[in-house]
């Protein structure tokens, strides 16, 4: 019997392109640890081929009129809606995230983000600004691309993070060679796929495929001029690195290790919902995650009545079922990784384990599919009367385990809540609007949110402070990461402005 997907090559010039080399890895079910295709690991010699397919395509799309990009990619916009479920399923497979989740927010974000890139450029997004510095001389700027791009994409929201980073991209007339995670490779084909349907020409994106090796080489390639990361902040540091080296433009979407403050006026069950959304959501895997959630020594005991209760709507089990809203950790080595930092929390932080915990979930026992038995799932899992000074605090776990830290004061909990070398996001919970406003202005992260927590619309730029990285994505900032910016002055008296005039 084969593998349930086809088997996965490098994709430029427009095509599928053969086995470069007989090297090969496989993409794994998280849900069943079953293999679901085989991936063909790009060679150093096929990635320049991708690249100079990219430089070849690069005049003529960069001089194509934005309008006329806007429309292709418009078209690609419509034809990722129209096969959604497909690739949702897709998406599924690969990831572990149920369905409810994968068909309603990764694709559909993804094409929101491309439509809304594609309709700024078509209306004007990409214009420079003209100044006049005297009756007889102005200046005028322009945006122009930057040339060959390379995306480096992140497993928890594959096709999402690939449609965040090649839409800006292409919209500003760049080309791109995307390479995605190893971990879940499945979707790049696909969208390689539909950019050339909806009629991008041949070169303009491109796909490679591979582990850290590829992804360095990409990176110090000299004819890259950008390099888009998103991943962890240890190996953002090295692709931010060599990419300096090489004077390249970088955008880094790194970790965090993110506040959620609940403050004493806060409604308990939205204050309840924010946390669990922030904690819980894509099984944890998300990097904006809120998992130090700040609550006033008066309201912690009911905040953790009201939490147990809703405990019970975090749905496991089968993931295309319509009611499952909680799915298992990615791989093998992650789901290893997130259970040691569950079991350092017991034995070694000390904390309160709330619920959850390192034991395979009870489900599991009875679970009509015996395949899910091998699968890499895990518990939600929260401890509570944590302290700054836990491990588990003070580390990104990336997987679905909140700390609960008490606190005494306002000014208190701004200070812990900043006291971390990171800083992608953050969010108040208050029926106290400028109480909220006030908070915010004085916490130290990139993506912060009021009474709510997670959503990240495309018109919403977001980006990290301090080691969660550099730059922006999505908004009109995040188109501005794609160009470079050239000013010109004119000089219209008829005479060159000199020192060295005859006395």
């Amino acid at each position: 019997m084969g593998l349930p997907h086809a088997p996965r090559f490098a994709y430029y010039d427009g095509k599928s392109q053969p086995a470069s080399s007989t090297s090969s890895f496989q993409t794994i079910n998280p849900a069943t640890n079953t293999p679901l295709a085989d991936i063909h690991t790009t060679t150093h010699a096929a990635i320049d081929a991708a690249i100079a397919s990219a430089q070849k395509a690069f005049p003529s799309w960069s001089s194509t009129p934005a309008i006329e990009r806007a429309r292709i990619l418009q078209r690609a916009a419509s034809l990722l809606r129209a096969r959604n479920d497909d690739l949702a399923k897709v998406e599924t497979d690969d990831t572990g995230k149920p369905f409810t989740e994968t068909s309603t927010v990764d694709i559909v974000t993804g094409a929101d983000v491309l439509e809304y890139f594609a309709s700024l450029v078509a209306s004007g997004g990409l214009n420079g600004e003209t100044i006049q510095l005297r009756p007889d001389a102005w200046v005028y700027s322009t945006k122009n691309p930057l040339g060959v791009c390379a995306g480096i994409g992140a497993w928890n929201y594959p096709i999402q993070i690939a449609l965040w980073k090649s839409a800006p991209c292409l919209a500003a007339g760049n080309t791109m060679v995307y390479k995605p995670s190893e971990f879940t490779p499945l979707h790049a084909t696909l969208l390689a796929e539909i950019y050339t349907e909806a009629g991008v020409p041949p070169g303009v994106f491109n796909v490679v495929h591979g582990a850290g090796d590829v992804g360095a080489y990409l990176t110090t390639h000299p004819s890259i001029a950008k390099v888009s990361f998103t991943g962890q902040v240890s190996t953002g540091q090295k692709v931010a690195g060599s990419a300096a080296g090489g004077m390249k433009y970088v955008t880094m979407e790194l970790g965090g290790k993110s506040a959620c403050i609940i403050l004493p006026d806060a409604d308990i069950s939205q204050a309840v919902d924010g946390a669990m959304m922030a904690n819980f959501f894509s099984t944890g895997q998300v990097c904006t995650n809120g998992t130090r959630v700040f609550v006033p020594e008066s309201l912690k005991a009911e905040f953790e009545r009201v939490l147990l209760e809703k405990m019970q709507h975090v749905r496991a089990g089968d993931v295309m079922a319509p009611e499952t809203n909680f799915g298992p950790l990615v791989s093998k080595v992650h789901w290893e990784k997130v259970n040691s930092y569950i079991r350092h929390g017991i034995n070694v932080d000390k904390a309160k384990l709330l619920c959850g915990g390192p034991e395979t979930p009870s489900w599991l026992a009875n679970h009509s599919n015996p395949a899910y038995k091998e699968g890499f799932w895990v518990q939600p899992t929260v401890f509570t009367d944590c302290t700054d000074d836990m491990k588990i605090v003070q580390e990104e776990i990336f997987g679905p385990v909140m700390s609960i830290l008490p606190y005494k004061t306002v000014e208190e909990v701004v200070q812990r809540a900043n006291n971390t070398s990171v800083g992608l996001a953050a969010g108040v919970f208050t029926k106290d609007l400028n109480l909220a406003h006030q908070i915010i202005g004085q916490l130290e992260a990139g993506i912060t949110w009021v009474n709510t927590w997670g959503e990240s619309p495309a018109e919403m730029s977001v980006g990290g402070w301090k080691m969660s990285g550099v730059g922006v994505e999505n908004g009109k900032k995040g188109l501005e990461a794609w160009v470079r910016n050239k000013s010109t002055l004119v000089e219209m008296a008829g005479e060159v402005p000199t020192v060295f005039a005859k006395l």
